[in-house]
């Protein structure tokens, strides 16, 4: 039964609308200056390029992105009363349950509690044995009087004497790295800035690893070596001159190497140094090879290697030394890929995936038998949980499904057994009044999508619904179906959500991503595309109710289907999207662009030239009806520049021959790439991107039950 607040609320907001139409505010206009831009020959215009400013300084930039966010807030003044609401709702659900899985180092618990309606979390530390938690840091505190804030990573050292921290200030990713003595509380005058976020402490517990960024690219690639106390310059330990590798560190299952990855999108090499004996030489396991992917770890005098050397699918494979023969320990099989290993004592676990699932498995080292872990849903997310001790008898990992909240669980590696540590609890959240589903829908050439699908079941009427469509297609990136619970607030109100697994994924392995990158990114926009209609035609929305949302390279894909099919979505969401494909990918000076030439392709090269400008939603805008949309950026985003979205939105609206549509843009002035970084501060996202959809599908369906 309609519940009659919420049909007041629908009323309300009708009204508003009416009310206000008739002063509806004018849209900034943005000025052209027209730009010559030559490639392979071509010439192209570009009027907007004066809106790039690397600096983020200029005035006349600013200005013009403040007025744009000064009209949006203006129109979305109309749906502000149910945004509010939902803001509320999710608040709410987040409340509820705090929990976060404690872990052991060298004798102490660790465990990240948030107090009562903080935007951020405390790390506390409790000793074996004892039953009092010691509060170590506060990050609320650290937030103060800074307009963004985001803790990015924290490592203890194995004395548990020193906590290493790297906090993210501007949004841009680069982290600054802080000391803290926490058998003190004191913090050391150590600070190093223009940092990955990558630490590692050394055996001692008195040298710092962690990799600097490029001054220009913000590419990885400097590893240095830090001495706690020590007033004199950091030590240089390897440098990766290759710009379009990005040089990661980690510490080995065995904690007896620094282990130095440098990684492209498709090619990989590693260095290993002796943390036991910290004057020994860098060793490289394997030179770096075209189109070979290899990772490295080690643990009882073994290194352990997943790599494609010798299959697409990927293999574990064994060796003492650097350059010895490799000794397979698990082969290829079809179908079947391996995405990742973890080492223990006793046992070797691997993640793979097959026909779209991910399983679990694991190897006894001294009987060589293995054990499979599956999962009951037919759609759902398991990912790998924090597991930071290599003699644990235990697998943490984390589980859950569209309809079903996160679930934390351990995997008795002995026994083979599962138990559920602690499942999420979300307020007024009842699983048996929602439906998950997965199902395939046929492409043009052929190929079967498979879609996530989630709503409430009492709300559900085949043909009549809104439906929300989500993509993302990039980087082999599986989009896992995970319960989310500020979307209930969407399910609660009538809408479907759907998750299209389109090519350039990882869902169904490696074959799947190869078929969505480079010269066929156009099968990704297809899939999704073809999956929307099919999901109208399964009944699962109104023709006139689809709406489409996506971020970053989604982005990409939403903006690049609004352009190809006209009509398809009645409003989009359009998140950071990476929209001046070809413009950005010509820069080389742009961070990311020489990293990102292995999944799109470098287009100052004739082969990839046509084929980005023949998809790039900004070159590919053109004079026809576009939906209502919202755009938004980070002003200081290094990995998709905010000029990106605020070019689209200029050029959109001279273009769009659909003159009752909303085309806005907001960019958050003080936040990058991930938005706000507080986890009441990001529902705010949520709450205003769903109440402008959940107000246009009330407005044009005239459908006040859709409000509630």
């Amino acid at each position: 039964m309609l519940n009659i607040r919420w049909v007041m609320m629908a009323n309300l907001l009708l009204a508003m609308h009416f009310a206000v139409a008739a002063s509806q505010p004018a849209a900034p206009v943005a000025e052209s200056k027209p730009e010559i831009i030559v490639t392979q020959g071509e010439s192209r215009e570009d009027n907007y390029h004066w809106l790039r400013d690397d600096s983020r300084q200029n005035k006349k930039v600013l200005d013009y992105l403040t007025a744009e966010n000064n009209y949006t807030a203006g129109i979305s003044q109309r749906w502000q009363p149910l945004s509010k609401q939902i803001y509320a709702e999710m608040s709410e659900r987040q409340a509820q349950d705090k929990y976060s899985p404690p872990y052991e180092i060298k004798g102490y618990r660790y465990q990240s509690q948030f107090p009562e309606n903080a935007n951020y979390p405390q790390l506390m530390r409790q000793k074996n044995g004892e039953v009092v938690w010691q509060k170590v840091l506060d990050a609320n505190q650290r937030s103060q009087g800074k307009r963004y804030y985001h803790l990015s990573r924290y490592v203890v050292s194995d004395d548990n004497r020193y906590l290493a921290i790297a906090e993210d200030l501007r949004g841009d990713g680069q982290n600054q790295l802080a000391l803290l003595d926490m058998q003190s509380g004191k913090w050391l005058p150590d600070s190093i800035a223009n940092s990955s976020g990558d630490m590692v402490f050394s055996q001692d517990g008195h040298t710092l690893f962690y990799v600097l960024n490029d001054p220009q690219t913000l590419t990885p690639s400097k590893v240095m070596q830090h001495r706690l106390h020590d007033a004199g310059p950091d030590k240089l330990v390897y440098q990766q001159q290759d710009q379009t590798l990005y040089t990661g560190i980690a510490r080995s299952a065995s904690n007896d190497y620094l282990l130095i990855t440098s990684s492209g999108n498709d090619s990989s090499e590693v260095r290993v140094l002796s943390l036991t004996r910290p004057q020994a030489a860098l060793q490289l396991i394997q030179p770096r090879r075209t189109a070979v992917e290899y990772y490295v770890d080690h643990i009882n005098g073994q290194f352990f290697m997943r790599s494609n050397a010798r299959d697409k699918n990927f293999e574990i494979y064994s060796f003492r030394q650097p350059g010895d023969s490799w000794k397979t320990v698990l082969a290829a099989k079809n179908n079947i890929e391996v995405e990742s290993f973890s080492l223990f004592d006793r046992w070797l676990t691997v993640i793979q995936r097959t026909d779209g699932k991910t399983e679990f498995a694991r190897m006894e080292f001294s009987t060589g038998q293995w054990q499979n872990l599956q999962f009951p849903d037919a759609s759902y997310m398991a990912r790998v949980g924090n597991n930071p001790s290599s003699d644990a008898q235990v697998f943490n990992y984390l589980y859950s499904s569209l309809d079903k909240p996160l679930g934390y669980y351990q995997w008795d590696l002995a026994t083979n057994r599962t138990r559920l540590v602690h499942q999420k609890k979300i307020a007024r959240f009842q699983q048996s009044q929602y439906a998950s589903e997965r199902v395939q829908i046929g492409a043009r050439d052929g190929q079967q999508i498979p879609v996530s699908l989630v709503y409430r079941k009492d709300s559900f009427r085949q043909g009549h619904n809104p439906l929300l469509v989500y993509g993302y297609g990039a980087y082999g990136v599986s989009l896992d179906a995970a319960f989310s619970a500020p979307r209930l607030s969407l399910l609660d109100r009538g809408f479907v959500f759907a998750l299209i697994h389109v090519r350039g994924g990882g869902e169904k392995g490696v074959n799947w991503y190869l078929s969505g990158k480079k010269a066929l990114k156009q099968n990704s926009f297809n899939d999704f595309i073809d999956a929307t209609r099919g999901l109208v035609a399964l009944g699962y929305g109104a023709e006139k109710r689809v709406y489409g949302m996506g971020g970053s390279a989604g982005g990409l894909l939403l903006a690049a289907v609004v352009n190809q099919a006209p009509g398809l979505l009645s409003a989009v969401v359009l998140q950071v999207p990476f929209v001046d494909v070809l413009n950005t990918m010509l820069d080389a000076s742009l961070p990311m662009t020489q990293q990102e030439y292995e999944e799109w392709g470098n287009p100052a090269t004739a082969e990839y030239y046509p084929i980005i400008k023949s998809y790039s939603p900004y070159e590919n805008l053109s004079a026809q009806e576009y939906p209502d949309m919202l755009v938004t950026s980070g002003l200081n985003d290094s990995r998709v520049p905010y000029w990106e979205a605020a070019k689209y939105v200029a050029r959109l609206r001279v273009l769009n021959q659909n003159k009752q549509a909303r085309i806005l843009l907001n960019t958050n002035m003080h936040a990058g790439h991930s938005g706000e970084a507080g986890r009441y501060s990001r529902l705010r996202d949520s709450a205003g991107a769903f109440s402008f959809l959940l107000y246009l599908d009330n407005e044009k369906n005239n459908t006040s039950g859709a409000l509630p």
